[in-house]
């Protein structure tokens, strides 16, 4: 069995289909999904999402891409939420300096924000880098983010990162990329990361893996992740399996 650590059920793309998508997803192994809500409408479909179905469980926080949107009744909003039994992390937060919607400073001030939010609630925290490892790391230290730990979800930094942000009590989770025939640096990371500190994820309807890439990506296209992964690490299937959906319950105690 395997979970899809971080999946957007609550996006556009499953309007029409999603009982179909969900089914697909339990005949292809997946035992549990967490949807991430990162916006006002998405989080609130997080919460229609969790309710509904039992595989499945929710991770609410605001997205870097539209920290200039967040208030600080979104945040309290956000923190109450939080105290339902299926809320198992606080995210996706962090910082993306590859959009230029919200400018750093309002990034920084808001990842700082949901750091705190999350330590009060004491639920983990899952990040979201893009194009920004060295100021995320910077404040995952600053803020001492090893007392929650995390995910460092859909990572796509190099080995000395991976190393740095287990060090503080993370996890490495990777998505389809790693199935991509010239990127390496997954690649490279799925054998460097220590198999209890690996996690696999879908990112849907995002980073679809080969050989569906260009196609909408879905939770059950999380076994050929699980499965590239194994192959490049020299074990079975079953077992890099096994690991990180232990792990996956674990960090999301479920």
């Amino acid at each position: 069995m395997l979970i899809d650590t971080h999946v957007h059920l609550n996006a556009h793309q499953y309007d029409e289909d999603l009982d179909e998508v969900i089914a697909r997803a339990r005949e292809s192994g997946l035992e549990k999904m967490v949807v991430i809500g990162c916006d006002r409408p998405s989080i609130e479909r997080t919460m229609e999402l969790i309710e509904e179905y039992d595989d499945i469980y929710g991770v609410i926080g605001w997205h870097p891409v539209d920290a200039i949107d967040c208030t600080d009744e979104d945040l309290k909003w956000i923190e109450e939420l939080s105290a339902h039994k299926k809320i198992v992390g606080i995210g996706e937060t962090g910082l993306d300096y590859h959009w230029d919607k919200s400018p750093k400073d309002v990034q920084k001030e808001l990842f700082r924000k949901q750091l705190a939010l999350a330590k009060r609630v004491g639920l983990p925290i899952i990040i979201h880098n893009r194009e920004s490892t060295d100021d995320c790391v910077e404040i995952l230290k600053e803020e001492n983010a090893g007392e929650i730990g995390g995910i460092m979800h859909a990572f796509s930094a190099d080995e000395k990162t991976a190393d740095e942000i287990i060090g503080m009590n993370f996890y490495v989770s990777l998505g389809g990329p790693v199935t991509f025939k010239n990127a390496q640096l997954p690649k490279d990371i799925a054998v460097h990361v220590p198999l209890e500190r690996l996690l696999v994820e879908t990112d849907a309807p995002y980073l679809t893996p080969h050989p569906f890439r260009g196609k909408r990506n879905e939770p059950a296209h999380v076994k050929l992740v699980a499965e590239k992964i194994a192959e490049l690490r020299g074990m079975s299937y079953e077992d890099l399996a096994k690991a990180t959906t232990e792990n996956a319950k674990r960090l999301y105690n479920i």
